[in-house]
């Protein structure tokens, strides 16, 4: 609950950490204002964050994919079952960036300072936004999992998501994160890695783009998708390979998607 300040603010100092660890005062500016006390889910996200981006060395590689064979799977697998649950384009992303992971093993890995983890299972913790704040709620093996359990799974998820009623079972772990703002009409954007997590993929807007196909001039739905790998323990290298995994399976999603 937001505390209301006077039309007239004095600039009053507050204790803020550095990024050394010290206390350094924020001086408010005497500007009307609100002021609200952090709660504990904003506090973590601070922190967490504030970790990753001093801690981890960010690599952002960058990939246009079509979208147009996908959006038809999906519009084929909506239409078949009256009543089911309705596969989103984000369930099958989810599923692509799995099995890309499975594809690219050296990805689905993890830093420690003295050893390298990597992971046999593919589980995918997915960014959900909530009154309290971001929340990432996780998909355990998420490669073997049909799209229609997927769907399921994020429909319930996203919702005790929303109410807070998350169990930590349900939200820890996860060896890589997918965040979606397409639906906010973003085209293109940089995640911050989720610590202790090695990768986090950032998935923009689907929307038609001129573009060259077999040296003649089309129409196609394209996104941007955008991977921040941490670069102590994934090279440029393998993460292009992870991003050339997950291109060709959107892009052909029959052949790995069913």
């Amino acid at each position: 609950m937001s505390n209301e300040i006077g039309a007239r603010t004095l600039a009053v100092p507050v204790r803020a950490a550095s990024s050394t660890g010290s206390a350094s005062p924020i001086e408010i500016p005497d500007i009307p204002h609100n002021a609200a006390r952090l709660g504990t889910v904003r506090k973590t996200i601070a922190r967490r964050l504030t970790e990753s981006k001093q801690q981890v060395p960010h690599i952002y590689l960058t990939m246009d994919v079509r979208l147009d064979a996908l959006l038809a799977l999906r519009a084929e697998l909506n239409g078949r079952e009256a009543g089911a649950p309705k596969v989103s384009v984000n369930d099958m992303l989810i599923k692509a960036l799995a099995l890309a992971l499975t594809q690219v093993p050296q990805c689905n890995v993890m830093f420690t300072p003295d050893k390298l983890i990597s992971f046999t299972r593919v589980d995918i913790s997915v960014a959900v936004s909530t009154p309290s704040g971001l929340i990432t709620p996780v998909v355990t093996s998420a490669d073997t999992k049909p799209l229609a359990a997927i769907s399921a799974e994020m429909i319930e998820l996203a919702a005790l998501a929303r109410e807070g009623k998350l169990t930590p079972d349900q939200y820890r772990g996860g060896t890589a994160t997918i965040s979606n703002m397409g639906m906010y009409g973003i085209k293109q954007f940089d995640a911050v890695i989720n610590p202790p997590q090695g990768m986090i993929l950032a998935v923009g807007a689907g929307e038609e783009r001129a573009v060259v196909i077999d040296r003649k001039l089309s129409v196609a739905t394209i996104l941007s998708a955008t991977a921040s790998f941490d670069h102590r323990v994934i090279d440029g290298a393998d993460g292009a390979a992870l991003m050339q995994a997950f291109k060709r399976i959107v892009e052909t999603p029959e052949d790995a998607l069913l």
